[in-house]
């Protein structure tokens, strides 16, 4: 039986103004890309379609991102990606350039900080904002001082740059998440996280197709996860397209109300390409490269 099998998959069959893509589990998962994508991406540059590429992973900055895409087979731009280093960086300075910041991070974050002339400390009664982050380096320690500074000084709010509770691996693994991490500062402050940065904030999209003459409604988001990457364009009102090879399922995605699920569930990235270029081309299902 097909992986996809009874998936109700269904296609685009225009060309958009703009395509703004996930990362994990969209364009590659690990270290390879996903079949169809090289092929998909380099006629939408043939056809110079704007090309964006959005990760919720603040453990990479740009720079790494574009690295990576070249090692894959797309040379890319460094202002065609946009992570939550970007995003949370951006937010701090136009929002709140004077606070305080405690991140629960790895090291391009803050590096990015320190770059932007955000202030940084560990000392609980200085701290305006406690920011949650996907931290591989998560100890007792940094969770005392964010604890400190929530519960015992009152005095810092705690915001995250994404929402996700793990982040793909192939083989079908994964690893623990900024939700983890959030998770265990709300348990013992008994706070709330007040605000994610990352998807689905619809901040992650304004600032994906800033500079771009385009009409947000005639962008398409394509991303494999609901709660983020769909979400986040239903909130904007933008087409979208989950391909089914990241985390969510096609029954998770038909078990939405009908205003909350993807406008097109596609088994393969190629599949973004209407069919009457497909044949044009004389592509195949069998030669995806």
């Amino acid at each position: 039986m097909s992986e996809h099998e009874g998936a109700p998959l269904s296609f685009p069959t225009e060309f958009y103004d703009a395509y703004i893509f996930d990362m994990d589990g969209t364009i590659y998962l690990g270290d390879e890309l996903l079949p169809g994508v090289e092929r998909m991406i380099n006629e939408l540059r043939r056809r110079n379609i704007p090309v964006r590429f959005l990760s919720n992973n603040p453990t990479k900055d740009p720079h790494q991102y574009v690295e990576k895409l070249e090692r894959l087979g797309l040379p890319t731009d460094i202002s065609d990606i946009a992570n939550t280093v970007v995003t949370m960086t951006k937010w701090l300075k136009n929002h709140h350039p004077d606070a305080v910041v405690f991140p629960i991070a790895e090291e391009p974050l803050i590096k990015a900080f320190k770059k932007a002339g955000i202030k940084i400390s560990e000392d609980p009664a200085e701290i305006d904002f406690v920011i949650a982050s996907y931290d591989r380096t998560f100890e007792y320690r940094k969770l005392q001082i964010a604890f400190d500074a929530i519960w015992f000084h009152k005095r810092a709010k705690l915001i995250a740059t994404n929402p996700d509770r793990y982040c793909p691996f192939p083989g079908g693994r994964g690893e623990p998440d900024c939700a983890a991490i959030i998770a265990a500062i709300e348990a013992c402050t008994q706070t709330k996280c007040e605000m994610v940065i990352g998807k689905p904030n619809p901040e992650m999209l304004v600032e994906a197709i800033a500079g771009l003459d385009v009409d947000p409604k005639h962008c398409i988001m394509v991303g494999d996860r609901l709660g983020t990457d769909i979400q986040m364009a239903v909130r904007t009102g933008m087409v979208s397209a989950m391909p089914l090879t990241g985390d969510s399922t096609w029954q998770e995605a038909l078990a939405l109300d009908k205003k909350d699920q993807p406008t097109f569930l596609i088994d393969r990235a190629d599949r973004l390409i209407p069919q009457t270029t497909w044949d044009d081309l004389g592509w195949t299902e069998d030669n995806w490269k």
